[in-house]
């Protein structure tokens, strides 16, 4: 079967499960309008897919996807925030009380932060400078004497990554109050898709 037509076909499988089985789950979504209580941070990975990860329904997370998971310092200032204007929204408009950044293994965004110093580095329009968000995890593996082999680096790095997007996340002075007043809980995750395990890495 065709990619597309294979896409057509989990459409109508989709259809089945949820227009009949349980049709009132999309009706009251849209009638009633989504309030997810967890916003989730994960990387566009296609390997990666929060709502199957977690077995979740429609509605169930509000998810925002990009390159190695990565969250952006606040930064007001300036044109395109693709992945801050969906935090707003996830903060101020729809109040989720949770905030998951989710890393995980074999990340592409993270394996192009290390070879950033590579010949092919400068070869890329945009991945290379979306990646610099997280510099400090790299600097900090480099640093790690510790981790011997290229693998061992990699999957330090990909956790480091996922705490620079959650002291990025305090950053923003609407979720920095939330978590104060708590109200709002950040938390790290990182999974393994080789085995399959979900780690906890910290909680804010």
């Amino acid at each position: 079967m065709e990619p597309i037509e294979r896409l057509l076909d989990g459409h109508q499988r989709f259809r089945n499960r949820f227009s009949y089985e349980q049709s009132s789950l999309l009706k009251n979504l849209a009638t009633q309008g989504q309030s997810p209580d967890v916003a989730i941070v994960s990387c566009c990975d296609s390997r990666v897919d929060p709502a199957i990860i977690f077995d979740c329904k429609p509605g169930d997370l509000f998810i925002v996807r990009n390159v190695a998971n990565l969250v952006p310092p606040y930064e007001p200032e300036g044109t395109y925030h693709g992945t801050s204007a969906a935090l707003e929204f996830a903060v101020n408009g729809l109040n989720v009380s949770h905030i998951i950044v989710l890393g995980h293994a074999q990340c592409g965004g993270v394996q192009a932060l290390l070879r950033e110093n590579d010949e092919d580095a400068g070869k890329s329009d945009f991945i290379h400078n979306w990646m610099s968000i997280a510099k400090e995890a790299a600097v900090e593996v480099a640093n790690d004497k510790t981790l011997t082999t290229e693998a061992e680096r990699c999957r330090q790095c990909e956790r480091a990554v996922v705490n620079v997007s959650l002291n990025n996340l305090m950053s923003f002075p609407w979720i920095k109050k939330r978590v104060e007043e708590n109200q709002l809980h950040l938390h790290g995750w990182y999974f393994d898709l080789e085995v399959g395990d979900l780690i906890r890495l910290g909680l804010k």
